[in-house]
């Protein structure tokens, strides 16, 4: 044997060991039988994958446990995808699971999301070609196994919720090779010969393959194609299939479906009475609405109004009235001021106030004509003078000519 260099204790070969398998694998995907499948307390769960040649240990941590779309058991073949770990304290490698999956799985729902991305690019998901369920159908056409689960919940529940209403039952395997082409027949035969209002399809729940024909492209497009409204109750809540994206309406299992299809008739009356009560208070609140309304038109209130708006107005007039008012004594009392003024000027200019200066005015005592001059007077002729105070009769005795003014 060559000689080594370097001698590693446990530990540190084993932490050697672990650098390379876990730098050297840091994402793999195993496929394996499952073999010593043992959940543990913690919620974790252990098992052995093994092929004809080999064994790795597993372990799936409990918050990856939610991902799971099947319940693993001993013998079942699965692919694992997760990374590589070393446990040192026993000196033994295993794969850490991030998911879990059937073989064959994740293929089959990788061409199951194409198909429905094709399908949807096409339109036949499209919420505006739903048609609403009818609220008091005349006659349900259930298409399902007759001998399963489901078809004994459907008649259950329709039989205490709404009991006389008519059920067809069009038998139809609902797995297996040939399921999908049989029921997309019974949803055509349906509408062919309008055997109902309303269509339930579906089934109980099962694994990704049992549920297969409900995503099969013909069964999809017929039940899109349904002109009457179709339900689609496949499998638990969690289950999804392709039908539930183009029926009109998803339900999560069968028999929430015939709860869906017929309401009881306590919650129609339920509804009823609310609608009764609705209608009540909104009448009551429009009457107190008109009531308070017409309480503003009382004689008093209506009084209160018109004071209200005439009072902006009479405080408007009785300004502009006394402002009027004062213009007016403003301009009589100027015009008064002016008036005094000129009738002083005029008093001024007045004959009476010329006699009081001592002149006099000479009038011919027959015609009354007043002397500017004394031509054209004779000695003799009578004349009346008027003084500031009295009067005077004259005879003119002597006449003397004024000299001639040069103009």
């Amino acid at each position: 044997m060559r000689p080594v260099g370097k001698i590693y204790n446990v530990s540190e070969l084993t932490q050697q060991i672990r650098l390379l398998i876990e730098g050297g694998f840091p994402a793999v995907a195993v496929e394996g039988e499952i073999s010593n499948f043992r959940p543990s307390s913690t919620g974790h769960i252990y098992f052995m994958l093994k092929d004809s040649g080999a064994m790795l240990a597993a372990v799936m941590f409990r918050g990856r446990l939610r991902s799971l779309t099947f319940t693993p058991t001993d013998g079942q073949r699965v692919v694992a995808r997760g990374s590589l770990s070393v446990y040192s304290q026993r000196g033994s490698y295993q794969i850490i699971c991030e998911t879990l999956e059937a073989a064959g799985e994740g293929e089959l729902l990788a061409k199951l999301e194409e198909l429905k991305r094709r399908l949807a690019a096409e339109g036949l998901f499209d919420s505006a070609r739903k048609k609403p369920l009818p609220l008091f159908p005349r006659k349900v056409a259930v298409i399902t196994s007759p001998t399963g689960a489901a078809i004994r919940d459907i008649l259950k529940v329709l039989g205490r919720r709404s009991a006389g209403v008519p059920v067809v039952i069009l038998p139809a395997p609902v797995q297996g090779e040939g399921a999908a082409a049989l029921i997309a027949a019974q949803i055509l035969r349906v509408n062919r010969y309008a055997m109902a209002d309303v269509i339930i399809m579906g089934r109980g729940g099962g694994s990704l393959e049992d549920l297969l024909p409900f995503s099969d492209e013909q069964l999809v497009r017929a039940a899109a194609a349904s002109k009457i409204p179709l339900i689609s109750a496949v499998g638990h809540e969690t289950d999804t299939v392709l039908s539930d994206y183009a029926a009109d309406f998803r339900a999560p299992t069968p028999s929430a479906a015939a709860e869906a299809v017929c309401a009881a008739r306590e919650e129609l009356l339920a509804r009823v009475q609310q609608c009764r009560a609705d209608a009540e208070d909104v009448l009551l609140y429009r009457v107190e609405k008109i009531r308070l309304l017409l309480e503003r038109f009382t004689p008093e209130s209506m009084e209160q109004r018109v004071h209200a708006l005439l009072q902006p107005l009479l405080f408007r007039f009785d300004d502009a009235k006394e402002n009027m008012i004062n213009a007016i004594r403003s301009g009589a009392a100027e015009n008064r001021g002016r008036l005094e003024l000129a009738g002083a000027v005029l008093e001024s200019c007045s004959p009476r106030e010329t006699l009081k200066r001592g002149y006099a005015v000479v009038r011919r005592a027959a015609s009354g004509g007043v002397l500017r001059s004394s031509a054209g007077l004779a000695a003799g002729e009578e004349l009346s003078i008027q003084l500031h105070e009295g009067d005077i009769d004259a005879t003119v005795k002597e006449v003397r000519n004024a000299p001639a003014r040069r103009g």
